[in-house]
């Protein structure tokens, strides 16, 4: 009886993880790539804010490549918002004395002390204070593209989306570790732009996300999602989607990628994650809760098939099955988004990555729904 039964629930998740895929290889498919139209002349005035928090090392390179944008200076700001940090980042800023260049500093908005999601407060104060009609946000140890401002604006302008997720990539990988993370995200980012094209799913990164000024106030914010620390970006989506389903888009354009670097350790690497999982239980949207609980099981199922098969003399297809699956699908869909982002590169770590990815997914989905509490940017939070 309890084989039987296993055996129709991997069949059945393995029926399922097929299907996500076989979903998300249509809609990306389907999603039209962007590119501007030859002698544009944009129109639309931006606003770009960093949240930022003990960047010293990274904030002047991150702004200096915003500043050689192809965007006219008088249509676009950066606002650095400086969240309390502990070494030069604000003095940083000051020094660079460019025009375009503001900074505000988090203190005067809320005091270190105070319980509060501060990521979400220090986007909120630059918005309070911007002048664009569109925000553009970014981290402060990110790279953005010489055309990123210009591609934003245009497609804002002739798509008429109010709310535009945009891709986000690493670089310079030094280890197997750090190109298995890149892997994994130039899939995410595939992913999302197939869920945000589909209506099924709507995922985003606040290191490379567009929206109008007017819309954030017309959804109210970050009221009512301000209890979890992060989830500026995808908890803010979803309470877009639920107002206006339509106004979201995707910008599909490989020089629209920001760059970042991976995490170096295997701690710092949970801890992003831990980070990311903790929101999901914030999530409003059925298929999204959905499709991160079935794969969760599925690769649970892949790890438990495989101890069946090894200790308890199981039928090898227990496993091979479910394994088979997740390697065809993820291989085809990988291919395709690693050529669209020009990493093609990245395909010589799948195999070995697909073992760390089962890991992985058990892992921290495991040890989220335990683990309320992370640390994040120096100070414990949940």
């Amino acid at each position: 009886m309890f084989i039987s039964a296993y055996w129709l629930l991997t069949l059945g998740l393995s029926a399922l993880y097929a299907f996500f895929f076989v979903l998300y290889i249509k809609h990306w498919k389907s999603l039209l790539y962007f590119k501007n139209t030859e002698g544009y002349a944009p129109q639309t005035c931006i606003s770009v804010l960093i949240p930022a928090r003990d960047e010293a090392e990274n904030i002047l390179p991150c702004l200096q490549s915003i500043l050689k944008n192809n965007y006219p200076t008088h249509l676009f700001e950066i606002i650095v918002i400086d969240d309390h940090s502990e070494d030069l980042t604000p003095q940083y800023v000051r020094d660079l004395g460019h025009p375009n260049v503001r900074l505000i500093e988090l203190k005067n908005y809320v005091k270190l002390g105070e319980n509060q999601p501060f990521k979400k407060r220090a986007i909120e104060a630059a918005i309070s204070e911007s002048k664009g009609t569109i925000i553009v946000t970014t981290d402060g140890d990110c790279l953005v593209p010489p055309n990123w401002l210009l591609l934003f604006a245009e497609f804002y302008e002739q798509k008429g989306k109010r709310f535009i997720a945009a891709p986000v990539n690493f670089y310079a990988e030094n280890t197997f570790f750090e190109r298995f993370q890149s892997l994994d995200y130039v899939g995410m980012m595939g992913i999302t732009g197939a869920g945000v094209q589909g209506q099924f799913t709507r995922m985003c990164n606040g290191a490379n996300l567009c929206y109008e000024k007017k819309l954030f106030y017309e959804v109210g914010g970050f009221k009512g999602i301000d209890h979890v620390a992060s989830g500026d970006d995808m908890l803010l989506m979803q309470k877009v989607a639920k107002m206006y389903p339509d106004a979201l888009g995707f910008l599909k354009n490989a020089d629209a990628t920001v760059l970042t670097k991976a995490k170096p350790t295997i701690k710092d690497f949970f801890g992003q994650r831990m980070r990311w999982a903790s929101k999901s239980s914030s999530y409003t949207e059925f298929f999204t809760v959905f499709q991160l609980a079935a794969v969760f099981l599925f690769c649970c199922n892949i790890v438990l098939s495989l101890f069946l098969v090894v200790f308890f003399g199981f039928n090898f297809l227990l496993f091979l099955i479910p394994i088979s699956v997740k390697i065809l699908f993820d291989f085809i869909f990988l291919r395709m988004t690693t050529r669209f982002f020009n990493r093609p590169d990245l395909m010589k770590s799948f195999l070995i990555s697909q073992i760390l990815h089962v890991l992985y997914i058990v892992c921290v989905g495991f040890f989220s729904n335990f683990k309320k509490k992370y640390v994040w940017k120096g100070r414990t939070v949940k």
